[in-house]
């Protein structure tokens, strides 16, 4: 195949670049930068910024992947909130707009969004594709996010929302800032520990992609996370064993709060238990659904 990828700097975008090159299939990316030792692959030039992409360059991939967008993992100013939305919200019009000029269009356009669509829940309430959007300012971002691939849509392309769950790595995301306090002994639930963690491993996104795009049937919104969703104190303990290191020094909301702001609420100390039905439904079987075998890979 020919596959598109924006975001193939990121942690999940350089993950499926290797991947689907290790595949033997062609690879370009799309990048506001001129040049990158990392890609050793086509490279297409844009800045949603300034609203630059030149729609000849997106003619006549088999798919496209669009992960592009500023980190949500820092403090959330009323400046940085807005570079949140807009980088991917402007990101996605330029594609989506650009796609649906081209002669030959991509067969599937698969649009990065998160589990946070759904806004805060009860650890006792499980979620699924149908469930309604939420409150908060993440699920604000993921409703303007999925919202702005409507030209590709509306030019008859098919569009597969990802909400991914919390991305496990070493490499990046939230797991790999933990990791050294954990080795310190330092690590303890978040607040009471009851808030759902919705996960999924960087190793299982790959073969969630794939699935997606070579199954024609699925459109829309699917969770990508595993079916075994844990408890923050659960995932805690079972970082601990997985380190061989205590797991009992809990750290209190407000001072959660206070180290983090609005971004440290919304992403440590809220959460939602989402199950990946419509994946399941089509047959997709997870490669790494058990938290422990996960994180005991990721420990070592």
């Amino acid at each position: 195949m020919r596959i598109c990828i924006t975001g193939a700097t990121g942690m999940i975008g350089k993950k499926l670049t290797q991947f689907f090159l290790g595949s033997k299939h062609q690879v370009a990316v799309i990048t506001r930068q001129s040049s990158h030792r990392s890609f050793q692959t086509n490279m297409i030039h844009w800045d949603p910024s300034l609203s630059f992409l030149k729609e000849e360059e997106l003619n006549g991939f088999d798919a496209v992947i669009h992960l592009s967008g500023s980190s949500i993992g820092r403090r959330w100013t009323p400046e940085y909130k807005k570079e949140i939305l807009d980088s991917r919200v402007q990101s996605t019009t330029l594609l989506c707009e650009a796609l649906s000029k081209v002669a030959v269009k991509p067969k599937v356009l698969i649009c990065a969004s998160a589990v946070g669509f759904y806004g805060p829940h009860s650890p006792r309430e499980t979620l699924d594709e149908a469930s309604p959007s939420g409150t908060g300012f993440l699920a604000d971002v993921c409703r303007a996010w999925e919202q702005a691939v409507a030209p590709a849509v509306k030019a008859g392309i098919r569009v597969v929302h990802a909400r991914f769950g919390l991305v496990l790595s070493q490499t990046g995301g939230a797991l790999a800032q933990m990791l050294p306090v954990f080795r310190w002994g330092l690590g303890g639930p978040l607040g009471d520990g009851q808030q759902a963690v919705s996960w999924v491993s960087l190793d299982e996104i790959p073969f969630v992609v794939e699935h997606l795009i070579r199954n024609e049937k699925i459109d829309g919104a699917v969770n990508v996370c595993s079916p075994q969703s844990v408890s923050n104190a659960e995932f805690t303990r079972m970082l601990g064993q997985a380190l061989h290191r205590p797991a009992v020094l809990p750290v209190p909301a407000f001072a959660v709060n206070l180290l983090f702001g609005e971004m440290g609420q919304s992403l440590l100390l809220e959460g939602a238990k989402v199950n990946p039905k419509r994946l399941q439904e089509s047959g997709y079987q997870f490669h790494y659904p058990d938290l422990k075998y996960v994180l005991s890979c990721l420990s070592t």
